[in-house]
Formats: structure tokens, C-alpha cells, sequence
């Protein structure tokens, strides 16, 4: 696994305000296999452990994950029915 690069700041604020919020989340990420991936999600926590800061995550089907910031390619507040995300 690649070496942590930090994230922006704002970026890291705007996750931890969304978990605070229980705002939910279209994310793009690339996996830990670095597939790029696309879903919405609710973000539970944003923790640092092991040299690096994660995103706890429920996806819409129920299942959690953890993602390590530096993975996320774009963050956007999950747009309503009918709308594209933002990309940010």
C-alpha cells in the first residue's frame, strides 16, 4: 500500500461536519485494489490510525467499510433524486 498523502484540510472538515450532520455522501474513491468506485454513502466517522485518516462508511445497502482519505477522488452532499453530484 502507497504511503499516506494528507488530504486538504477543507476536505477533511467537510467530512467531519457531514459525520457530525449525518449528511450523506456521494463519494468517488479508488479501492484498495484501485478500482474506481462511485457510491452514496453515510459517513459514521473520520478516525486516524496507523499513520493515516479513514472514513468510517454505511453504504445504501446497509454494509460498512473504512476508506482511507486519500482514496476519495471527489465528495459531494448527495444530490436529490434527478440530479447529478457536484464534483468537488
Amino acid at each position: 500500500m502507497a504511503p499516506y498523502q494528507p488530504i486538504a484540510c477543507e476536505q477533511h472538515e467537510r467530512l467531519e461536519f457531514a459525520v457530525l450532520r449525518r449528511i450523506p455522501l456521494w463519494l468517488r474513491y479508488q479501492d484498495a485494489s484501485g478500482a474506481d468506485v462511485a457510491a452514496k454513502i453515510m459517513p459514521l466517522d473520520v478516525a486516524t490510525r496507523d499513520a493515516a485518516e479513514w472514513l468510517n462508511v454505511r453504504f445504501e445497502d446497509g454494509h460498512c467499510e473504512v476508506l482511507r482519505l486519500d482514496w476519495l477522488l471527489e465528495i459531494a452532499e448527495q444530490p436529490l433524486a434527478g440530479a447529478s453530484p457536484a464534483s468537488n
